[in-house]
């Protein structure tokens, strides 16, 4: 039994996950979904927010897993797919496989116009203070994001702490950049890897993915009708992907 490990993206949850985590129905499989530090509670003290604090932290969750249940199986989506994919960079022995879902560290990738905002000094916070939950709420679930799950999502925008991580993590990577550091690594990943795709993403376009997916020779399957947030938009459809990489190593 496969301990699985799930980790959200900017600006979500673990409550992004519900709908795929019942459409996986995993039953006594081990899984945790934890929340990035800062996202759902007050940022730890003396945490940094950074890219590399992320992925140290995730690795130390996939240490606990692995402690207990051996290798396991990583997922990511937005920045957890980032951070899942650094992870597996880094401690290789940890993972069974890896699989991510609309976000990938690619070198040629330059981030979409709100990372590129949030990057900014003063521009960033200026632009979060003015994002009010919600308006958040709506543009979220005009994306695709479940009603429920998206007005549970922009609550947790008033959180200071939560902004704060958010602009901290993206200035930690420049935006999105990262063909000066992790994209340097991208040979280090573990071959058992996944890619998980909506289409239509205005954020990371199915390019990118396809890209990727033909430098690194993982296997790509795009959701076809879905967005970003394709893990909840169509989480029957990516349950099926998951489940058949998963059966197939």
């Amino acid at each position: 039994m496969t301990a699985k490990l799930f980790l959200h993206g900017v600006p979500d949850s673990p409550a992004i996950w519900r709908p795929l985590l019942a459409a996986l129905a995993l039953g006594d499989t081990p899984v945790a979904v934890p929340a990035l530090p800062g996202f759902t509670g007050p940022l730890p003290a003396g945490f940094p927010a950074t890219k590399e604090a992320y992925a140290d932290w995730a690795i130390a969750q996939a240490e606990a897993l692995f402690a207990v249940y051996g290798p396991i199986d990583i997922v990511g989506h937005d920045w957890g797919a980032l951070i899942a994919q650094r992870a597996a960079m880094l401690r290789p022995d940890l993972f069974r496989s890896w699989a991510v879902s609309n976000a990938v560290i690619d070198p040629d990738y330059r981030g979409h116009r709100i990372a590129r905002i949030w990057n900014t000094p003063i521009l960033g916070e200026i632009f979060m203070a003015l994002s009010k939950p919600a308006a958040l709420a709506k543009g979220l679930a005009e994306q695709g994001m479940p009603v429920d799950i998206a007005e549970e999502e922009a609550a947790q925008w008033a959180s200071k702490d939560k902004r704060r991580a958010i602009l901290k993590l993206y200035r930690s990577a420049r935006g999105l950049s990262f063909e000066h550091d992790w994209a340097r690594d991208i040979g280090k990943l573990p071959a058992n890897g996944a890619l998980i795709w909506g289409e239509g993403d205005p954020y990371v376009e199915l390019s990118v993915a396809q890209r990727f997916a033909k430098r690194t020779a993982t296997p790509l399957t795009v959701i076809e009708g879905a967005g970003h947030w394709a893990i909840a938009e169509r989480p029957a459809e990516v349950a099926a992907a998951l489940h058949g990489f998963w059966n197939a190593l």
